[in-house]
């Protein structure tokens, strides 16, 4: 195979300069997006102005080949990545791409952030059994498990490839939401879920995710409990990094009754103590930091509404 490098130089230095003097057309997509029409050729990107990722990455991947046969450690990756991509396709994740050990999910549209954190919750609990499968089955297995974290923010996507070979073609999501929830669960352990500071300002007043049922180990009996505290996650550069932790995966009395109110679209629980909603108001207040983040992410969100209102109406001339 012969390759002419420096013509091929030549032709990415002409296009990217071509690229860069003139803009593409950014087309708002919030009520109509569908990634099969996502454009190839034309330069046109579609925008969508919120969603939300949930990424997830299984602990100590490379580990696990090691002293099994490549039969065993396809069952491994199979199991592990194959549930996951399940729980996303039930909990109706609108866009699912697999990396190898791990993946994301993309929820736009309706109950994005209820879907999201419907998943990322599910693929928490789905987690703990298979890591115990997984240690029954080969004694000193290493510790391994879902890393997860999810972020949210608007979205600029395309498809990128050439036109006329199909599988040479995959859409790019152009965006911070993928990124910022990826570094969150590079951070994250299988114990806990990682979110940025803007989900958490869309779920934190949603008391099926912000409390616990009362239970202990599926026994009632308990009071509810705050289930969530802040972190910092460092590898964010802005506000976004004031997020939270989510430290437990789904009861095995009220998981299924949760995740479907949830769904449902409901948010308030008569059973949840005042202090305890004391507890989490000050999750989002407990700092002139975490106020000022909160100030910042409201601006970003107000200003993204307005390019949202400002393009539809250039496309409605």
């Amino acid at each position: 195979m012969g390759l002419e490098l420096y013509d091929l130089l030549s032709t990415l230095k002409q296009r990217t300069k071509t690229k860069l003097e003139k803009q593409p057309e950014v087309v708002e997509k919030d009520s109509s997006f569908d990634v099969g029409n996502l454009p190839v050729d034309a330069a046109r990107w579609h925008r969508l102005s919120d969603v939300v990722a949930v990424v997830f990455d299984l602990k100590s991947s490379t580990n696990l080949e090691r002293g099994r046969t490549p039969a065993s450690t396809a069952s491994i990756y199979d199991a592990a990545v194959g549930g996951a991509v399940k729980v996303l396709e039930q909990l109706g994740a609108d866009f699912v791409d697999i990396q190898g050990d791990g993946g994301f999910g993309l929820f736009w549209g309706d109950s994005r952030y209820e879907r999201a954190m419907g998943s990322a919750i599910t693929i928490r609990t789905f987690s703990d059994d298979f890591t115990e499968q997984l240690e029954a089955k080969w004694k000193g297995a290493p510790s391994t498990g879902f890393k997860l974290g999810v972020a949210s923010g608007p979205i600029l996507a395309k498809r990128v490839g050439l036109a006329r070979h199909l599988d040479l073609q995959e859409p790019v999501w152009a965006g911070r939401a993928v990124n910022y929830a990826a570094k969150a669960a590079q951070q994250a352990d299988p114990k806990h879920i990682f979110v940025t500071g803007s989900v958490w300002d869309a779920i934190g007043d949603n008391e099926f995710l912000a409390f616990s049922c009362g239970c202990d180990s599926g026994i009632p009996g308990g009071t509810p409990s705050l289930l969530w505290e802040s972190i910092e996650l460092n590898k964010i550069p802005d506000d976004e990094r004031f997020g939270q932790a989510l430290r437990s995966g789904w009861c095995l009395t009220h998981g299924e009754p949760f995740l479907n109110a949830i769904l449902d679209g409901q948010t308030f629980r008569e059973d949840v103590a005042v202090d305890e909603r004391s507890k989490r108001n000050l999750l989002a207040s407990g700092s002139t930091d975490l106020i000022a983040a909160r100030k910042t992410r409201e601006t970003e969100r107000q200003r993204v509404a307005s390019d949202s209102a400002a393009l539809l109406k250039a496309q409605s001339k």
